[in-house]
């Protein structure tokens, strides 16, 4: 995130070349946010490097219609990577754009014939627009197990109209895994891991009801650090994904104002990269 207080986090680890890959979002200046110079420095060294990965938050794979608003992402995109030089682009299963409404977190979608038909043609557009491999992110929420259970195959069938690759959060598995109740290896394995490329480890939160009668959700908000669990999770997946280049530390800006949750997040980075080094 182009904000201070990663900088800060994270300068100790750009310094001494711990930092192999960068995932960008890319769409973070589609509506004229101003990105630091230090930030931009960091993406065209990675850019020039070949170790850029681009990441869309706000296309909005899903709709159910096609809006003009999209069709100007879409075309900011493709200017985007004509620019600077990516090994490859993803977005988020699901929508965020509905009606009036084009800004949210994502959410599940009905997992019908009409739905695929609308997001196959969305994902196809997106592989014309950005050049390179694209892929989906799972989704951490979910409207019932059925969502739960059907979410890889949907993903897949997506992702096999343009030979794309999974993004595989698995933080958003591990809330899955806490709301509903499932097994690590019985999710794991409803998602085609053969076409892993990409792996996302994060932290998140817990909400809990205001009557206290229900049980907590665990939600994908970016802003604590990686639970122990998550990283169980990363030395299974590794194990069962044979494809997978990069994996990401993800942390949503201004969530490490203090020192140590900059320490933290530093001591997130070593531990994911003792995993990988097991995995070696």
């Amino acid at each position: 995130m182009p904000t201070e207080d990663f900088r800060q986090a994270s300068a100790e680890l750009f310094e001494q070349q711990k930092v192999q890959a960068v995932e960008w979002s890319f769409d973070f200046g589609f509506d004229g946010a101003q990105i630091e110079p230090w930030c931009l420095d960091i993406l065209d060294r990675f850019s020039e490097g070949g170790s850029l990965i681009g990441h869309g938050v706000t296309l909005s794979m899903l709709s159910a219609s096609f809006s003009e608003r999209q069709e100007a992402w879409l075309a900011s995109a493709r200017e985007e990577f004509v620019n600077r030089s990516y090994v490859h682009a993803s977005e988020h299963f699901g929508f965020s754009e509905a009606g009036p409404f084009a800004d949210g977190a994502p959410l599940a979608v009905p997992m019908t014939s009409q739905s695929l038909r609308q997001g196959k043609e969305m994902i196809k557009r997106y592989a014309d627009a950005v050049q390179c491999p694209v892929g989906l992110e799972n989704l951490a929420f979910a409207f019932g197990m059925e969502d739960v259970k059907c979410q890889g195959d949907f993903i897949d069938q997506l992702i096999s109209e343009v030979d794309g690759f999974l993004l595989l959060d698995l933080h958003n598995i591990y809330c899955q895994i806490e709301n509903f109740g499932v097994e690590a290896d019985t999710l794991l394995d409803s998602y085609p891991l053969s076409k892993v490329r990409e792996i996302h480890i994060s932290g998140g939160s817990w909400s809990h009801s205001l009557s206290g009668r229900r049980p907590a959700v665990r939600r994908d908000t970016h802003d604590d650090s990686v639970p122990q669990e998550v990283f169980n999770l990363a030395a299974l997946a590794l194990k069962l994904c044979p494809s997978v280049e990069f994996v990401i530390l993800e942390r949503l800006a201004f969530t490490m104002t203090e020192s140590k949750s900059q320490r933290d997040f530093r001591d997130d980075f070593y531990t994911m990269q003792e995993i990988l080094v097991v995995r070696a």
